[in-house]
């Protein structure tokens, strides 16, 4: 959209200069913000632009795996992305450049759902409920995020301005949450099970993170209603090899219930990562001066650390997807790597940078490795968790779980047979396992209760919540109050 404004802006300075003696009776043509939405194709670019943020949510996966117990913050040193290494010690504070980013992307992106929402009845056109449907699902997504790190924030149904910071309230989380389900209950009464295009949101991808929503929130009755209505519709499937869902092939299939779509063929920097539509975090989850088969060099951030690898029972096959074992391939594929901060001697296998990669600009930030941001696997899982914590079923749940044990083995040997809280634990292990690298570790302890005994450093009743920036407080002029515990 921004280029398209370009244009406009451009071809008007040209015309303009073209004489100082030219006369103009009508001002010249132009689009801004408030003359916008006259056809369906401003809504579409609009929409686009809505879209546009989801590849920023990197950082969000990054983090929510070095804040936990899964991965260590690794890099070239101790004052590399200091950012970083501050929220794996769990010493991180309101100045941190890393939570900013990741406050002002979300934010952002709220704010260009929001512009299309404040014009929602301007224009009217055949589809525009799908429109509305898939602005109303990103909303949804960014504000989810927001309210998982930061907890209390801001809600507004036109575009934020600057004096908001200090007139409006950060909502409580429970109308934060309400507002998440009206959206995404909009979402599902008006997207199609098909999506329009590759990689955008779907009915089922509205379900799923509504009932991800109501999970984070122990509404379990409401959470296991929405997930097995889902379910039942058929839509997805478990892929039988495992492996195959992280290669480029894998992309979008039939596990795929809502992924951030990324490519190689546009150039990225780091003044502007938020810009890249590559994925970084692949590049900085790289193998350190790596050489050899099958993947390209990174920054080698994010790494498994040995505690999560211990985590995988005998003869799960998901280990050695979700694992990489750098001393053990080197030794079997005559390659060489070089060690960084923290490291551990393992990498996040899901999301390494692969070779043949067209990797346009600098290859570390163009990767075009999609985020899998809900698969299937996940939908059956935190269903399983539904029934099962919320004394509903757990034959069900068992039956759920059960279905992913039996991909990962390869057999019924594994199936889980117990009931109550030991069937809780054993479901939250097995999201450890099956979804390593992908982001959820972190909020999954969190919403739990078990953070603090996992987690080193982890201190109860303020490490919940991540702490808002502290020009954010600033600005507010008091209007806000800083996050307990910062």
């Amino acid at each position: 959209m921004k280029k398209h404004i370009l244009i406009f802006t451009l071809a008007a300075f040209t015309f303009l200069s073209c004489g100082d003696d030219f006369t103009i009776d009508k001002p010249p043509y132009s689009i801004d913000s408030e003359n916008y939405f006259n056809s369906e194709d401003d809504y579409n670019k609009a929409l686009i632009g809505a879209y546009d943020l989801l590849q920023s949510t990197y950082l969000n996966a990054m983090l929510g795996e070095i804040a936990s117990d899964n991965t260590a913050s690794g890099g070239e040193s101790a004052t590399d992305v200091i950012g970083f290494q501050q929220i794996d010690d769990m010493a991180h504070t309101p100045v941190n450049a890393d939570l900013k980013n990741l406050w002002d992307w979300m934010f952002a992106g709220v704010n260009r759902c929001n512009y299309i929402i404040e014009f929602k009845d301007k224009t009217d056109f055949a589809n525009k409920n799908q429109v509305l449907g898939e602005t109303y699902f990103l909303r949804a997504y960014y504000n989810f995020e927001l309210v998982k790190w930061f907890g209390p924030i801001p809600l507004k149904n036109a575009r934020f301005n600057t004096t908001d910071v200090t007139s409006l309230p950060r909502a409580s989380v429970s109308e934060v949450y309400a507002s998440i389900e009206s959206d995404l209950l909009f979402a599902i009464d008006n997207l199609n099970p098909v999506p329009a295009q590759k990689g955008r949101a779907t009915k089922g991808a509205a379900q799923a993170l509504l009932g991800k929503a109501y999970l984070y929130q122990d509404k379990f009755t409401d959470a296991a209603n929405v997930l097995e209505a889902l379910i039942g519709t058929n839509t997805y499937s478990l892929v039988a090899d495992y492996n195959a869902i992280f290669e480029n092939a894998g992309e979008n299939g039939p596990e795929s219930v809502f992924e951030v779509q990324y490519t190689d063929l546009e150039g990225a920097g780091f003044g502007c990562l938020q810009c890249s539509e590559g994925n970084v975090a692949v590049g900085f989850s790289g193998i350190r001066n790596y050489t050899g088969p099958l993947f390209d060099s990174g920054f080698s951030f994010n790494v498994p650390r040995q505690e999560a690898v211990n985590a995988f029972e005998i003869g799960d096959n998901r280990k050695n997807v979700a694992i990489l074992d750098i001393v053990a391939w080197v030794a079997a594929n005559g390659a060489s790597y070089g060690t960084g901060y923290k490291h551990t001697g393992y990498f996040n296998r899901k999301y390494l940078p692969r070779k043949g990669d067209a990797n346009i600009g600098d290859q570390n930030l163009t990767n075009p490795n999609n985020y899998r941001s809900i698969r299937y696997a996940d939908v059956l899982l935190m269903a399983a968790e539904a029934l099962n914590r919320g004394g509903i079923d757990d034959g069900r749940a068992r039956n759920y779980v059960n279905l992913v044990r039996r991909r990962a083995f390869g057999d019924l040997n594994h199936d889980l047979t117990s009931s109550g809280p030991a069937l809780t634990d054993q479901i939250l292990a097995e999201r450890r396992t099956e979804l390593m690298g992908e982001g959820h570790r972190f909020f999954d302890l969190v919403r739990t209760g078990k953070a603090a005994s996992e987690i080193e450093g982890f201190t109860p009743n303020k490490n919940e919540l991540f702490p808002v920036p502290i020009e954010e407080i600033q600005f507010s002029n008091g209007n806000w109050q800083q996050n307990p515990g910062y």
